[in-house]
């Protein structure tokens, strides 16, 4: 049995801190500038940018917690049916 509350927040703490830190390294460094460029078609508002990795963040973490959540909860539906 999965907790799904739980696996939603470590999911979304690690999504977004994981946002943060690759934003900083791009706009400091260019790494992982095309996958960053991604994520801004996908999360309205982000960009690669000091500002946008604190928007990166918030997004991050929200994005894996709902996604994380869903997923525990879906799982522990089959497994109850077993």
């Amino acid at each position: 049995m999965l907790h799904p509350t739980k696996l939603g927040l470590a999911g979304g703490i690690i999504w977004a801190i994981s946002m943060f830190i690759c934003t900083l390294l791009a706009v400091y460094t260019g790494y992982s500038k095309e996958f960053l460029m991604l994520m801004s078609s996908i999360y309205p508002g982000y960009t690669v940018s000091l500002g946008g990795s604190i928007v990166g963040l918030i997004y991050g973490f929200f994005d894996a917690f709902i996604g994380l959540f869903l997923l525990a909860w879906l799982y522990n539906m089959f497994v109850s049916k077993e």
